[in-house]
């Protein structure tokens, strides 16, 4: 378990993610969480890479606000990050919280999430500003 330096668990573990992995991040923007990007580049060893990187990851995370799109574009979203997958990688959708200015509703990460042939396993707060939905790709 990895842990920061004051003995708490972190966030790459709270989330899933082990060090050394390789996450791709998408919709990154001048609201996402500057200290939780922090905790999970320093667990994990490595910079985050963007939309753009062209090789497999072992995961992802998403910055999904309401602005972004409906249920549409975010199944569409989910398609494309599946498929940089390398195998059956971690995928967090994160969402800015209840009440907040681009809140999406959990049932729009959820119906996204079964539109793309997957399923939105658990949900929780990441950040004071943001929740996450964690996305099961369902690949064998």
């Amino acid at each position: 378990m990895s842990l920061n330096h004051d003995g708490t668990t972190s966030a790459a573990t709270r989330l899933g993610f082990e060090a050394g992995q390789i996450i791709q991040e998408y919709y990154f923007d001048d609201d996402a969480d500057m200290a939780l990007r922090a905790q999970l580049e320093e667990a994990l060893g490595n910079q985050l890479v963007d939309e753009d990187y062209a090789d497999v990851v072992d995961g992802a995370i998403a910055w999904w606000r309401e602005e972004d799109g409906g249920v549409d574009e975010l199944t569409d979203l989910l398609v494309d990050v599946a498929a940089n997958l390398d195998g059956e990688g971690l995928i967090w959708v994160f969402t800015p919280k209840a009440r907040s200015a681009g809140a999406v509703s959990p049932i729009v990460v959820e119906e996204a999430a079964g539109n793309a042939g997957m399923h939105a396993t658990s949900a929780r707060q990441v950040s004071d500003a943001w929740s996450g939905v964690r996305i099961s790709s369902r690949r064998k």
